[in-house]
């Protein structure tokens, strides 16, 4: 017999604004349980030393997470120039010191060469995994594993304040691209070296900065709730956004309730004028209803790919 999940059915997306010096796990168990969901999960680590926006799937939304950490990324940092570290941030061993004698002309000219389609080496400090374990692991035995150079895209990359050895910058990124790697490869272009001081995720695909919630106000949102004796979710709830909001970059595939029920079925249908290729979210017409994913198949039928479970109706 099945273990039942402790807590109830929440679904949705918040956009946490992880604090400094917390997991992104440690992040995530303390909105679960502030929330008493009885399944969520983030998409896509940030280092305790970073801060800034960690998104949270509840329940059924957490089918879609990945679609969030498939898309790009911005991030607000400062470059400490003159020093290089194992880790590349604040919290590695000094590998290096050295005199900072860069002009802006210079840093400008170094910059420029990170933007655009460029190859980047992954951090052994990171979370990317070799044979099952991350290689941060790796990285803390001492274990040196041999990484290949990915593909990324540095779509925006400003430079808001350059001040003795202290580089602030906003950068656009597509995924996969490790911030640290790109300042550490900086101060190696200037010959000083560097390392992150201060990082801070500010975007995640399309969703609003405006719309961060801290782990601070949702536990005193959590504290009020009980005091005035209010069931905690009707001031909790209104912070999430729609599940669909994960998929807001795909095309759109409208259907019919009969379509709909075929397609909950496992059943591919025909939907009229509809030529899109890949994947589509799909929205019943009449309410305006996200229900998941689909594909168009080799003849032309839209396929479910992944779809919501309706708990209202469920019997």
């Amino acid at each position: 017999m099945a273990r039942r999940r402790k807590g109830r059915q929440v679904d949705g997306v918040l956009l946490l604004d992880k604090p400094y010096e917390m997991s992104s796990n440690h992040a995530l168990q303390a909105v679960k349980r502030i929330y008493f969901a009885n399944k969520a999960g983030h998409t896509g680590a940030l280092d305790p030393l970073a801060t800034g926006m960690l998104p949270i799937c509840f329940g059924e939304a957490t089918k879609f997470s990945q679609f969030l950490l498939d898309t790009d990324k911005t991030y607000i940092v400062t470059a400490k120039l003159g020093i290089r570290t194992t880790t590349s941030d604040a919290a590695g061993d000094v590998v290096s010191e050295k005199p900072v004698s860069v002009s802006e002309e210079q840093l400008a000219e170094a910059l420029d060469f990170f933007r655009g389609t460029t190859k980047q080496v992954p951090s052994m400090y990171s979370a990317l995994k070799y044979k099952g374990q991350p290689l941060y692991k790796y990285a803390r035995e001492g274990i040196e594993v041999e990484r290949e150079a990915r593909d990324i895209t540095v779509y925006r990359l400003d430079m808001l304040r350059f001040e003795d050895d202290e580089v602030d910058m906003e950068i656009h990124v597509s995924k996969g691209t490790y911030i640290r790697t790109i300042v550490d490869d900086l101060g190696e272009r200037l010959g000083c070296g560097a390392h992150v001081s201060m990082l801070r995720r500010v975007s995640v695909g399309q969703y609003p900065r405006d719309k961060m919630v801290t782990l601070e106000t949702l536990e005193q949102l959590l504290a009020d709730a009980k005091e005035k004796d209010i069931t905690p979710s009707t001031v909790l709830e209104p912070l999430l956004l729609p599940m669909d909001t994960a998929v807001s970059e795909l095309p759109e595939a409208r259907v019919d309730s009969e379509m709909a029920g075929y397609l909950r079925h496992g059943n591919p249908v025909l939907v009229p004028g509809l030529s899109e290729s890949g994947l589509m979210k799909i929205v019943i017409e009449e309410e305006n209803r996200f229900i998941g994913v689909g594909l168009l198949n080799d003849d032309g039928l839209l396929a479910p790919k992944r779809l919501v479970v309706d708990h209202d109706t469920e019997s």
